[in-house]
Protein backbone atom coordinates (compact mmCIF):
# COMPACT_ATOMS: atom_id res chain seq x y z
CA UNK A 1 0.00 0.00 0.00
CA UNK A 2 0.97 3.26 -1.27
CA UNK A 3 1.76 6.32 1.63
CA UNK A 4 0.42 9.44 1.80
CA UNK A 5 2.92 12.16 0.46
CA UNK A 6 3.86 15.23 2.24
CA UNK A 7 4.49 18.22 0.93
CA UNK A 8 8.04 18.08 1.40
CA UNK A 9 8.05 14.62 -0.53
CA UNK A 10 6.01 16.46 -3.47
CA UNK A 11 8.15 19.84 -3.80
CA UNK A 12 11.40 17.67 -3.32
CA UNK A 13 11.38 16.85 -6.82
CA UNK A 14 12.37 20.34 -8.49
CA UNK A 15 15.41 19.86 -6.14
CA UNK A 16 16.80 16.50 -8.20
CA UNK A 17 19.69 16.71 -10.57
CA UNK A 18 20.21 14.05 -13.31
CA UNK A 19 23.46 12.92 -14.79
CA UNK A 20 22.88 12.96 -18.37
CA UNK A 21 25.73 10.75 -20.41
CA UNK A 22 25.69 12.53 -23.85
CA UNK A 23 26.83 10.22 -26.94
CA UNK A 24 30.49 11.34 -28.56
CA UNK A 25 28.66 11.50 -32.34
CA UNK A 26 26.35 14.38 -30.49
CA UNK A 27 29.73 16.14 -29.33
CA UNK A 28 32.64 15.16 -31.66
CA UNK A 29 30.77 15.47 -34.87
CA UNK A 30 31.78 12.04 -35.95
CA UNK A 31 29.03 9.60 -37.88
CA UNK A 32 26.72 8.08 -35.66
CA UNK A 33 27.53 4.63 -35.02
CA UNK A 34 25.28 1.81 -36.45
CA UNK A 35 23.88 -0.44 -33.83
CA UNK A 36 27.35 -0.16 -32.02
CA UNK A 37 27.71 -3.26 -29.29
CA UNK A 38 28.11 -0.30 -26.42
CA UNK A 39 27.33 3.18 -27.11
CA UNK A 40 30.39 5.31 -26.99
CA UNK A 41 29.89 8.74 -24.45
CA UNK A 42 31.76 11.95 -24.43
CA UNK A 43 30.96 12.50 -20.94
CA UNK A 44 28.22 14.08 -18.88
CA UNK A 45 26.07 17.09 -18.20
CA UNK A 46 23.80 17.75 -15.51
CA UNK A 47 20.22 18.53 -15.98
CA UNK A 48 17.38 19.82 -13.07
CA UNK A 49 13.58 19.87 -14.28
CA UNK A 50 11.90 23.20 -15.09
CA UNK A 51 9.50 24.11 -12.70
CA UNK A 52 6.27 26.11 -13.09
CA UNK A 53 7.90 29.33 -12.50
CA UNK A 54 11.03 28.77 -15.03
CA UNK A 55 8.29 27.50 -17.69
CA UNK A 56 6.20 30.94 -17.06
CA UNK A 57 9.64 32.99 -17.18
CA UNK A 58 10.64 30.86 -20.19
CA UNK A 59 7.54 31.34 -21.89
CA UNK A 60 7.59 34.88 -21.30
CA UNK A 61 10.53 35.36 -23.11
CA UNK A 62 10.29 33.99 -25.53
CA UNK A 63 6.32 35.09 -26.77
CA UNK A 64 7.77 35.68 -30.36
CA UNK A 65 10.10 33.00 -30.95
CA UNK A 66 9.87 28.86 -30.57
CA UNK A 67 13.77 28.67 -31.15
CA UNK A 68 14.05 30.98 -28.34
CA UNK A 69 12.11 29.19 -25.73
CA UNK A 70 14.19 25.58 -26.80
CA UNK A 71 17.38 27.64 -26.22
CA UNK A 72 16.02 29.13 -22.59
CA UNK A 73 14.86 25.54 -21.29
CA UNK A 74 18.33 24.07 -22.33
CA UNK A 75 20.31 26.80 -20.51
CA UNK A 76 17.62 27.49 -17.60
CA UNK A 77 18.20 23.26 -16.70
CA UNK A 78 21.94 23.16 -17.54
CA UNK A 79 23.61 22.96 -14.03
CA UNK A 80 26.65 21.48 -14.86
CA UNK A 81 28.11 23.33 -17.12
CA UNK A 82 26.33 26.33 -17.56
CA UNK A 83 26.34 27.64 -20.58
CA UNK A 84 25.55 31.39 -21.83
CA UNK A 85 22.65 32.09 -23.90
CA UNK A 86 24.80 32.54 -26.62
CA UNK A 87 26.66 29.43 -25.57
CA UNK A 88 23.54 26.93 -26.04
CA UNK A 89 22.89 29.22 -29.23
CA UNK A 90 26.25 28.01 -30.88
CA UNK A 91 25.36 24.31 -29.70
CA UNK A 92 24.75 21.38 -33.00
CA UNK A 93 21.61 21.59 -33.67
CA UNK A 94 21.76 17.25 -32.63
CA UNK A 95 23.33 18.38 -29.44
CA UNK A 96 20.66 20.93 -28.83
CA UNK A 97 17.63 18.75 -29.60
CA UNK A 98 19.32 15.51 -27.69
CA UNK A 99 19.44 18.37 -24.78
CA UNK A 100 16.18 19.54 -24.87
CA UNK A 101 14.58 16.03 -25.29
CA UNK A 102 16.38 15.55 -21.71
CA UNK A 103 15.47 18.13 -20.34
CA UNK A 104 11.61 17.61 -21.32
CA UNK A 105 11.63 14.35 -20.00
CA UNK A 106 12.81 15.34 -16.92
CA UNK A 107 10.67 18.08 -16.06
CA UNK A 108 7.56 16.02 -16.83
CA UNK A 109 7.29 17.90 -20.16
CA UNK A 110 5.94 15.77 -23.37
CA UNK A 111 4.37 18.87 -25.14
CA UNK A 112 6.07 20.51 -28.22
CA UNK A 113 6.22 24.70 -28.23
CA UNK A 114 2.51 25.26 -29.28
CA UNK A 115 0.85 23.18 -26.64
CA UNK A 116 3.86 24.46 -24.36
CA UNK A 117 2.69 28.40 -24.94
CA UNK A 118 -0.81 26.75 -24.44
CA UNK A 119 0.14 24.94 -20.72
CA UNK A 120 1.56 28.14 -19.16
CA UNK A 121 -1.49 30.23 -19.76
CA UNK A 122 -4.74 30.12 -17.68
CA UNK A 123 -4.52 26.30 -16.62
CA UNK A 124 -0.96 26.67 -15.03
CA UNK A 125 -2.26 29.67 -13.27
CA UNK A 126 -5.75 27.93 -12.09
CA UNK A 127 -3.93 24.74 -11.23
CA UNK A 128 -1.56 26.52 -8.91
CA UNK A 129 -4.79 28.34 -6.95
CA UNK A 130 -6.05 24.83 -6.54
CA UNK A 131 -2.82 23.26 -5.12
CA UNK A 132 -2.42 26.39 -3.06
CA UNK A 133 -6.28 26.13 -1.74
CA UNK A 134 -5.94 22.40 -1.41
CA UNK A 135 -2.76 22.02 0.32
CA UNK A 136 -1.57 25.41 1.66
CA UNK A 137 0.83 25.93 -0.48
CA UNK A 138 2.39 29.48 -0.87
CA UNK A 139 2.33 30.37 -4.42
CA UNK A 140 5.90 30.08 -4.78
CA UNK A 141 5.55 26.55 -3.26
CA UNK A 142 3.61 26.02 -6.29
CA UNK A 143 5.98 27.89 -8.88
CA UNK A 144 8.53 25.58 -7.58
CA UNK A 145 6.86 22.45 -8.30
CA UNK A 146 7.68 20.52 -12.17
CA UNK A 147 4.62 20.46 -14.52
CA UNK A 148 4.97 16.68 -13.72
CA UNK A 149 4.35 17.33 -10.01
CA UNK A 150 1.83 19.55 -10.59
CA UNK A 151 -0.44 17.19 -12.82
CA UNK A 152 0.50 14.24 -10.50
CA UNK A 153 -0.69 16.78 -7.52
CA UNK A 154 -3.63 17.28 -9.38
CA UNK A 155 -4.83 13.53 -9.87
CA UNK A 156 -4.62 13.39 -6.60
CA UNK A 157 -7.05 15.54 -5.83
CA UNK A 158 -9.50 14.18 -8.42
CA UNK A 159 -8.79 10.95 -6.86
CA UNK A 160 -9.97 12.31 -3.27
CA UNK A 161 -6.15 11.52 -2.02
CA UNK A 162 -4.47 14.34 0.06
CA UNK A 163 -0.81 14.25 1.27
CA UNK A 164 0.03 13.80 4.75
CA UNK A 165 0.59 17.15 7.09
CA UNK A 166 4.10 18.34 7.68
CA UNK A 167 5.56 16.98 10.66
Amino acid sequence: MSRNLTAEDLLGGASVVYEIDLPAHLVTGEEAPERAAEPRFAGRVSLRPLTLKDVQRISKAARDGEALTSLLMVQQALVSPRLTMEQVGALPAGLARFLLDRVNAVSGLDLDDDELDAAVKAPLVRACFVLSREFGWTPNDCAELTIGQALLYLEMLARGERPEAAA
